[in-house]
């Protein structure tokens, strides 16, 4: 199997080359065609021009001085003199000239001055094309380099970069053009890429610290606890181990569940939201009610392509984080309008510039507490993310007496 050959670079900075010989190429053309228009156009008439001097002084050098045979003018005439009865020619000046008199010395004067002008042109022309070709090929190589130096500045930040070095930015200081937007366009990719490893390191982090804590609570649990043989003591360690490995269940399955999600969708089938809200709100009626809370529900219908598993666990995340971060008495409302899902609480206010942070990994609004039904911290974070592989938008609102206004947004139509 043959191994495909790398592309061949010439020399260094062939581009640069590459640049220099395209536009010396075309200075040096337009420049060898302006000269040879000049010449054509000069030699058409140059001909012409020589022969009507050159007649013109021949007949004023020869006026008043007949060529022999030619017929002498009368003299003047006088007031008393009566003119002669003989004929006078027309032409009172004529002049005779034979084939090999004055008009064939000025043609051949002609000639030699045509080819002696031309060729002195020729020779010219040549000498102020060879120096204009060279000056040509200095300014095509300083042009070349003015418009390359963006790109390497952009190759040598690119080759400079790493995880230790991601706030660096070209910020290239250059007019506005196509190489200023593909700087800026690389700057801008820098911010997006920064901003995804910062998040993955965070995200690693805030990982590692929840899977640890629970692990911490079982190995201390089996320490301390088991340490006594008491039945009773026994038992009580058992449902602790059994509520910790629950959590770190739990934990594991959000984990995975947004990896699922950050991946996109596999496929997409019409799922009716309508029903699937209906079916959500009646599993969390129970424990609703059991907490004193009210689930008023107002759904339309609504038919969304995407995959049905993921959009259960949207609407569930939202419905279970309501009920939970909840106050007794409380009240839930469940909407679905105008391709709309709205989900409504009541509960502790909730500082308006908190609420991006909320839709992050492990962040909660309180310090975790490890309670029973606490969660992982991935609610929202889950719901954003399978949000995003439905072309729909996530946003949430304070409410003026405490808790959220959860709204998923879905589009008419899935972008191309």
């Amino acid at each position: 199997m043959s191994v495909p050959l790398p592309p061949r670079r010439w020399l260094p900075g062939s581009e640069r080359l590459r640049l220099t010989a395209l536009y010396g190429g075309l200075l040096v053309l337009a420049g060898a065609m302006l000269i040879g228009l000049i010449y054509v156009l000069l030699r058409q008439g140059l001909y012409s021009g020589l022969s009507s001097a050159v007649r013109i002084t021949v007949r004023r050098s020869s006026r008043g001085h007949a060529p022999p045979g030619a017929i002498e003018p009368p003299p003047a005439l006088g007031p008393t003199m009566v003119p002669p009865t003989l004929p006078i020619p027309q032409n009172r000046y004529p002049v005779l000239l034979p084939d090999n008199g004055p008009l064939s010395a000025a043609k051949k004067i002609t000639d030699a001055a045509e080819a002696a002008a031309l060729r002195q042109l020729l020779t010219v022309s040549l000498i102020a094309l060879l120096v204009f070709a060279v000056i040509s090929v200095a300014l095509a190589w300083w042009l070349a380099g003015r418009v390359l130096r963006p790109v390497s500045v952009i190759t040598s930040t690119a080759r400079r970069l790493s995880a230790a070095n991601l706030h660096e930015r070209i910020a290239l200081d250059a007019p506005p053009g196509e190489l200023k937007q593909l700087a800026d366009t690389f700057d801008g990719m820098l911010d997006r890429i920064e901003h995804l490893v910062f998040a993955q390191q965070r995200f690693a982090a805030n990982a590692a610290h929840e899977l640890r804590t629970p692990l911490a609570v079982q190995r201390a649990a089996a320490e301390i606890g088991l340490a006594d043989p008491d039945p009773a003591n026994v038992r009580r360690i058992r449902d602790k181990l059994i509520e910790v490995a629950a959590d770190s269940e739990q934990l594991i399955e959000g984990l995975l569940l947004l990896s699922v999600s950050d991946q996109g969708l596999q496929r997409r089938e019409p799922v009716a939201f309508g029903d699937l809200a209906e079916s959500v709100a009646a599993e969390y009626a129970e424990e609703a009610w059991q907490r004193g809370l009210t689930l008023a529900t107002d759904i339309r219908p609504l038919t969304v392509d995407g995959d049905p598993v993921l959009l259960a666990h949207l609407i569930r995340n939202l419905v279970g984080n309501a009920v939970r971060h909840n106050r007794p008495d409380g009240r839930i409302t469940l909407s679905v309008h105008d391709r709309t899902l709205e989900i409504a609480n009541t509960g502790p206010a909730v500082p308006a510039e908190s609420i991006p942070y909320l839709f992050e990994p492990f962040r909660r609004l309180e310090a975790r507490r490890h309670a029973p039904g606490e969660g992982a911290g991935l609610g929202l974070s889950i719901v954003v993310s399978i949000a995003r592989a439905h072309a729909a938008t996530a946003r949430a609102l304070p409410n003026p007496g405490g808790g959220l206004t959860a709204r998923i947004s879905f589009p008419a139509r899935l972008p191309a």
